[in-house]
This record gives structure tokens, sequence and C-alpha cells, in this order.
């Protein structure tokens, strides 16, 4: 206790004050340099004196000690260990929050002592020549109020401190809000407004700061304090996304409970809404590279956990204005990741450690999915999706792209409003011809073409884009935009889309996958069904030269489907339009539609009567069109050589493509009609049968006799050639589709009777019988 005489007590007082000082600068003397490490153990001694008390005149003393400690650092050039000394941002934070206290001495001693603490990181920390210069500002505002001690605790929080640092300077904020006092909780509200009022520099510990926010949510209840904590999960959440999100699903996780309440804060701020959206949809790209963030720390989120992410602040109501803008983005991202997932399989590492082991990527992207489509206001569609059963189909690896054909199906039935921006995005992604889940793109986006709308937005642009895919190796990929080509068809109204897509529907005719071709000739029959001669005169031309060989085809349906196709072509011709080469060709392939009528297919039968008759009509020919109306297939080809005689070169011509034929009465029929018409050629056209033949194939060796029992009746009255002038005409090689070993395990064709012979295949079993199997045509 001081004595009665006053200037002796305080006198005493002061010189012992004096002494302790100089013995703790003694103490964190290291030889001649100062112990950064010892003065810290002794800050940590002090500073709850500062903290904890509720005496003012402890709370000075502390703040003098460890001014005059500050003081006596400044004074030397080097210190020792400085970079162990962690609590400069710890200092800070609770020095500026005290610049503020009510009490003169107890501001006043921090606001010194914080600017000494400024003075060491000045010398030790700033380039050497601005040091100076510094320091001056520095001085200027020493001892001064607490708004200057704010505004240079500003500066030094973004330049001076570690990203640690800077972390403690919030958390010793953050806990002065929890306290009681509502001076403390204004003054830790004020001091991080003004250190977060500019872009957040780089900060450390973001998990422990969000478990901290986390777990003293409730705690906080004034409002200012409430609005602080937001917009500090709102800052971290934009530039550490990775970090804020993966915390939160650990904590979540680990308690087997929602955090619901960060969630709900980070849906409260639209434009933050809007950018972790976009973050957490460039995750969702397989093997993308998110733009803009550089994970720290090496924590960065997997696309299982983005899709978690996704599906929490969809959950938050409060943001169904920015859902509809982001709802093609994210429908599209979440529907490849379901693709993805399902037919490939989740090998991602990160998954596998960031995820509990009760989470499963399939069902938490469907149900990401789903709540997207309930959030937009489309619950009908999930209930209609539902009923069609294409949920469960969108997880069957066999079946999947059933699930997305219905689910696209479903958006076009109920006509939804988002179809266009959707194709828009999809065709934005095929412009990358690597992209990844391409064929999920495809299928979605064909099925949506289906919409009027939607194909209306399909402009050149786009097309040329789709144009593109059709190089793809793959024939999945291939058939579907064979299938897209129909669709335009069948909208009338994208010509000029179609002329970019025939020469590619026209190259995949010769595809070496059958599978390919039936789907090119199934576009091609809708094409001609829907198409004007007037717009694609050019195009329809060019699709009779194209379809020949497939007249020939083995296969009934590709055979049943060319004929229906230059059924529907024919259709389309007018006798002012038929001219080269359109007339040559249609001309060219009389003989052959004659000799169909007697395909093994009955379909095609069928429809080459009907060809027969409109050919007859466009080329004027009144008289044979009553007869390819209604007589066999002989009186017809007689009646065609009587009338048409000066074309006799041509039909043979036609008829020994014929030989080629896989079907064995078409072929009988075709060296039948060459014996007629062979019969009324004179002198010099018998002379031309060589080259008749060599144009139609090169020859083998020469055949023995044509039997007198298969040449036919006479069809005219035109003397019969020489038989000296076409000894040397001969048969055509078979092709190998034909050889004896091949077409020994092919069923025998309708019409052929057992042991009848094949003229144009030897072994046939009518040979045994005492038929020669090869003709000589005289």
């Amino acid at each position: 206790m001081p004595s009665l005489d006053r200037k002796e007590s305080a006198s005493l007082y002061l010189q012992t004050i004096q002494a302790l000082d100089d013995m703790l600068q003694a103490l964190v003397m290291e030889d001649m340099d100062p112990n950064m490490p010892i003065l810290q153990n002794f800050l940590e001694i002090i500073l709850p004196w500062l903290i904890l008390s509720e005496k003012v005149h402890e709370q000075t003393r502390a703040l003098g000690t460890i001014a005059q400690m500050l003081r006596f650092i400044c004074n030397f050039p080097e210190l020792s260990h400085m970079m162990e000394f962690s609590m400069s941002g710890k200092l800070i934070g609770i020095l500026g929050l005290f610049c503020m206290n009510a009490n003169y001495e107890i501001s006043t001693g921090a606001s010194e002592a914080l600017h000494y603490l400024f003075k060491i990181l000045v010398l030790h920390r700033s380039m050497k020549q601005k040091t100076e210069a510094i320091l001056k500002d520095l001085q200027k505002h020493f001892r001064g109020g607490w708004f200057a001690n704010i505004q240079s605790l500003t500066m030094f929080f973004r330049k001076y401190l570690t990203p640690e640092e800077r972390a403690d300077v919030i958390m010793v904020s953050m806990e002065a809000m929890t306290n009681a006092n509502r001076h403390d909780v204004c003054a830790a509200s004020k001091m991080l407004k003004m250190i977060l009022k500019y872009s957040m520099p780089e900060i450390g510990k973001v998990p422990e700061i969000i478990q901290y926010i986390c777990h003293n949510m409730n705690s906080i209840t004034e409002t200012t304090a409430q609005g602080t904590i937001k917009k500090i999960l709102y800052l971290l959440a934009q530039t550490y996304t990775d970090e804020v999100i993966l915390t939160l699903f650990k904590m979540e996780d680990q308690s087997q409970r929602g955090v619901h309440k960060p969630w709900e804060i980070l849906a409260s701020f639209p434009k933050g809404y809007e950018v972790i959206m976009e973050f957490l949809l460039q995750k969702l790209a397989p093997h993308q590279k998110s733009k803009g963030q550089e994970p720290s720390h090496g924590m960065e989120i997997s696309p299982l956990i983005a899709t978690r992410a996704i599906h929490e602040l969809l959950l938050e109501p409060s943001r169904r204005m920015e859902v509809q803008t982001f709802f093609s983005s994210l429908f599209m991202a979440l529907l490849l990741r379901i693709s993805f997932l399902v037919l490939e399989g989740d090998t991602d590492i990160q998954d596998q450690q960031h995820a509990a082991e009760w989470v499963d990527p399939v069902s938490s992207s469907m149900g990401a999915l789903k709540t997207l489509m309930l959030s937009t206001g489309y619950g009908d569609y999930v209930s209609y999706v539902q009923k069609l059963g294409a949920w469960e189909l969108l997880t069957s690896p066999e079946r999947h792209y059933e699930g997305v054909t219905l689910l696209a199906r479903t958006m076009v039935i109920k006509n939804c409003w988002h179809n266009r921006p959707i194709f828009s995005l999809i065709i934005r992604m095929l412009q990358e011809q690597d992209y990844t889940n391409h064929l999920t793109a495809l299928v979605f986006m064909t099925e949506l073409l289906r919409c009027p709308g939607v194909a209306a937005i399909a402009d050149e642009a786009a097309v040329r884009i789709l144009a593109d895919w059709f190089h793809s190796e793959e024939p999945a990929t291939v058939k579907l935009l064979l299938q897209v080509v129909g669709i335009f068809a069948k909208h009338r109204n994208m010509v000029r889309q179609l002329h970019i897509l025939q020469p590619h529907l026209l190259h995949c005719c010769y595809s070496q996958d059958s599978a390919v071709v039936m789907e090119a000739l199934a576009a091609l029959r809708c094409l001609t069904e829907h198409l004007s001669w007037q717009h694609s005169s050019s195009f329809l031309t060019q699709l009779t030269f194209t379809l020949g060989p497939f007249f020939e085809e083995e296969s009934e349906q590709l055979r049943l489907m060319a004929f229906e196709t230059y059924r529907a072509l024919l259709a389309k011709v007018k006798r002012t339009v038929l001219v080269f080469p359109l007339k040559h060709q249609v001309l060219n392939l009389i003989v052959l539609l004659v000799l169909h009528l007697e395909d093994v297919n009955i379909s095609v039968a069928q429809i080459c009567r009907p060809a027969l008759c409109r050919t007859a009509a466009i080329l004027g020919w009144s008289r044979l069109k009553v007869i390819f109306a209604e007589k066999d297939v002989w009186t017809i080809l007689r009646a065609l050589l009587r009338q048409e005689a000066n074309k006799a070169l041509w039909f043979l011509k036609q008829c020994t493509t014929l030989f080629k034929s896989p079907q064995a009465p078409i072929r009988q029929a075709a060296v039948r009609f060459a014996g007629q018409i062979i019969q009324t050629l004179d002198a010099e056209e018998a002379g031309d049968i060589e080259e008749v033949y060599a144009a139609a194939s090169p020859p083998p060796a020469a055949l023995p006799r044509l039997p007198a029992n298969l040449m036919g009746p006479p069809a005219g009255p035109r003397p019969r050639a020489q038989p000296s002038s076409l000894a040397s005409f001969q048969a055509p090689q078979r092709p190998p589709c034909c050889s004896p070993k091949v077409h020994a395990g092919r069923p025998r064709p309708h019409g052929q009777l057992p042991r009848h012979s094949d003229p144009l295949h030897p072994g046939s079993p009518g040979e045994a019988a005492g038929q020669h199997p090869y003709l000589l045509l005289l």
C-alpha cells in the first residue's frame, strides 16, 4: 500500500514499474537482439489480464506493459526468430478493439501499443526505400482517435499481415461478437466492416472461421453483428468456395444432421448465389478445370460435393428467380453428370475422400435434378416422368438413353418454356468436338427438336455444328443425326438447313455399318415425302442415282425402303420437269421395276406396280400405263419392247445388270427378257451387243448355248440376228454375295421349286436333273 506521503509512494511505484519493465526487456533479449518467441510467451501471459479482467487499472497496466515492450523492440534493426512470432494478427485484433473502449486511459494505451506494433511490422516487412515515408505517415496518427487507428489497422491488415494473421484478426473480432457486452459487439462489427470494406485479400484458416461461424451462429443476437457474420460467410464462400463447401459438408457428415443455417445465409445474397452456382457448375463437368479460382491448401471440391452443394442451395426458397436463370445450365450439367456416373462409374478419388459412406453419387445427382425441377415450378413434370418410368431407366446402364429420351419427351409434351434455352446450350456444348457425354446431349436434343418452337431456332450456324458431328466414328452418334434430318424434314420450313445436311445424308448410304445405312434410308424416305420439287430438285435427282444399288439389296428391309423412297420421289416429278439426267435414270429403272413385280418381298412387288404407273404417266405412255396397272410381268415386258423398240439395246443392258440379282426369280426373268430382246435385234444392233455387255460387266469364259425352252416366245416381227454375230456374248460374273457357298445358306426364294435350276449358279439342284446351268443368248 502507498504511504501517507503520496509523492514518495508515487515515485516508488513508478520506479518499481520501470524496474519491472526493464527486467522484462532484459529477459526478452538474446545476445544483442530481442528474441521474438520469448516476447510471444510474455504477451500470452499478459493478454488474459487485458481481456478477462473487469478492472480498469489492471487493463491499463497490461496495455502499458505491452506498449513498453513493443516500443523497446522498435529500437532494434534485427530481431531473432521473427518468423516464429505468430501472434501479430491476434494482437492487432485485440488492440484494435480496445482502441474503441469507452474508457479514455484504456483506448489511449491500446492506441499506443498498436502504434508500436505497426512500427515493428513496417520496419521488418516493408520495402526499405518506402519504410521512412510509411513511418512518417504513421507518426501523424499516433494517439489519434479510434477512427484513425482503425484506418491504419485496415491498411496493415491488407498489406503487412500474412493470410493466417488476417484470419486471427477476424477470429478475435468474431469472438468479441459473442460477448454479452453490447459495446464490445458493436466495436467488433465496426472493425470488421472497415477491414472487409474492399475486396477480400487472401485469408488463411478458412475452415476454422467457418466452423466458428456455424457453432456460434445462434449466440450472436445483435442485428448489426448478425449482418457482419453473414457478410464474412458470403465473402469467404465467394473467394474460397472449395474450402467453405467442404467444411460445411464435413460438419454435416460428422454430425449426421443438416447444417441448414449457413446454406440459408449463402442463398440470401443474390449476387453471391449466382457466383457460387457458376463455380459449382464448372465443377460438375467431368475433367474440366474451374475458371477464376485456384484452390488453396490442396482443397478442391469434387463433382459429388458440387452436386450436393447445388442440392442444398436449391432447397432454399429465397432464390427462385435466380434458379430460373440457371435452370438450363443446371439441368444439363446434372443430366450429363448422371450419364457419366451410370455409364462410366464414379472413379473420382476426391469423391471417395470427401464423401460419407452413405452418400450415393447417382442418387445425389438424381435428387438434385428433381429438386431443380420442383423449385422451378415443374413439379408435374417430375410426376409425369415417374409415371413413364424414366427415373428408373436413367439409372440403368443398359437402358439409360431410353430414360434420357423419355425425359426430353416430357419436356416436349409439356411444352416446357426452357426447351429453347436448353437446345441453345447443347449446341454450344457440341461446338467442342471432344465434348464428354456428347451422346447424351445428342439424344436429348434430338427429342427436343420435335418441338416446333425448338426447331425454329435451329439456324444455319447450329446445323453446321451438327453437320460436323457426321464425321464421328461412333455409329450411334451418326444414327441420331440422321434422325435429326428426318425431324427437320417434317417441320417443312427448314429447306436451307436441310441443304447443309443432305450431302452428309447421302454419304451415310455408303457406311460400313448396316444400322447406319438403314437409318440413312429411313431419313431419305422421310425427306422425299416432305420435300417439294421446287426447292429440292437437284437433291431428288441425285437421289435417284443413289438409290440404284439398294434395289438389289439382299436385306428385304433395306430393299423395301429403297423402293418406298423411289415411289415417293416419282410422286414429286411432273412431266414438265422430266429432263436429263433425271429422265435418263427413270428410263434406266424401267426394266428393274417390271422384274421386281416378281420380288420375293410382296411389299416390294406391291410398290413397283404404282411406281410403274407413275413412270408411264410422267413419260406420257398412256397405253402402257393401262398395261402396267393390270397385266402380268411378261405381258408388260412384251408391250414395253413393242412400243419402245428403239430402246431395245438399253433394255438389254438393264437386263444384264439384273443377272447379278440375289433373287433367282429376277435373274431368270432377266435372262428370258434378254433372250426376247436379242431375237428382235437386226444385224447392225446385234453387233453392238458386246459393247452393251462390256459396259455392264467384265466377261468371264464363254457359256454354252441357251436351251430353247428358256428363250420364251418371240416378242415381235423384227428379224433374228445371225448366230455368228452373237457367239461371243457371255453371261456376267456372279458377285461374291452369290457364290455357291454363300447361296447355300440362304433360304430358297419364293417361287423357286426344289431341284429347279438356277441358270447363273452352277451346282444348283436343277443341274443334276439334266438342265444345263449356263446360257448362251441366241
